[in-house]
């Protein structure tokens, strides 16, 4: 385990702990210099959205919630953003990692009065990523109170992951699931669900490998999400049973290699002493 002199200072020995307990913990003040920057990129990828941009609701359900990801490229502000804070040495002391690699950036916004909750899924399931130095960020861009984030502790520790869906459509995302768990009903359950009040900067940090959701958006103001998603020293490309989300075509690499650097760049590696 990383000393407390090592640590970056956003974070305890004791965050260090809970992250490898539990799989998530809140990360105070993680992008509090770049809201701004981050709430004008948010406003250039709804206005100019990428090929995997979806709108997730029904034509009978209101509000709207809008998601995009793997934008990084082409939006400056989310390139500034992942290059310059402090997410990727964080993000490295979470996962007890000697690096950190950028796997992706995604955007979530839910409009006032969008009351449709996100799904109960986990992020691993839908990616060719295999390794446990893992983390995503997810952070507001306004201030959170009840549409927050919801994370069943410990649930990244599963023998089985869980069978990805997909969100509109609630088919399974990869034919014959006999190698994944049902999604379970963690509030009918009374798993231990973690959730937090949050203000824009700060970032929750969770395990692909979380069972994870989100609360509509009931209130007066809109809901804007940046989220990044970092990998570790062990991370290899795994092969699924069918496309991944995100699909990233045409990208050449094998079971048991690490992701390729230019499209899945070294943001951080730590010196030794």
């Amino acid at each position: 385990m990383l000393d407390n002199q090592t640590l970056h200072p956003l974070l305890s020995t004791k965050d260090i702990e809970t992250y490898a307990a539990e799989g998530v913990v809140v990360v105070r003040g993680l992008f509090a210099g770049y809201v701004d920057e981050l709430r004008a990129g948010v406003a250039r990828n709804m206005a100019e959205p990428g090929p995997y941009a979806a709108e997730n609701l029904h034509k009978h359900e209101r509000g709207r919630f809008f998601d995009d990801y793997c934008n990084w490229q082409r939006i400056p502000e989310f390139q500034n953003v992942i290059k310059n804070s402090a997410a990727a040495e964080v993000a490295a002391d979470l996962m007890q990692s000697q690096s950190a690699r950028l796997f992706h950036d995604h955007v979530l916004v839910k409009e006032p009065g969008t009351l449709k909750p996100t799904p109960w899924h986990q992020d691993g399931p839908y990616y060719f990523v295999d390794g446990r130095q893992t983390v995503s960020f997810w952070a507001p861009l306004d201030p959170v109170k009840t549409a927050t984030l919801r994370c069943v502790a410990g649930s990244h520790l599963w023998p089985k992951p869980v069978l990805p869906t997909r969100w509109l459509s609630e088919t399974d995302f990869y034919a014959g699931g006999d190698a994944y768990m049902p999604v379970p009903d963690p509030d009918a359950e009374e798993m231990p669900v973690r959730e937090f009040e949050l203000e824009p900067g700060d970032a929750v940090a969770f395990h692909f490998s979380i069972l994870h959701g989100a609360r509509g958006n009931e209130t007066g103001q809109r809901r804007r999400a940046f989220s990044l998603r970092l990998v570790g020293d062990d991370a290899r490309y795994i092969s699924r049973p069918g496309p991944t989300s995100p699909p990233f075509p045409g990208h050449g690499m094998k079971d048991g290699e690490t992701l390729r650097d230019d499209w899945f760049p070294l943001l951080f590696t730590r010196t030794a002493a």
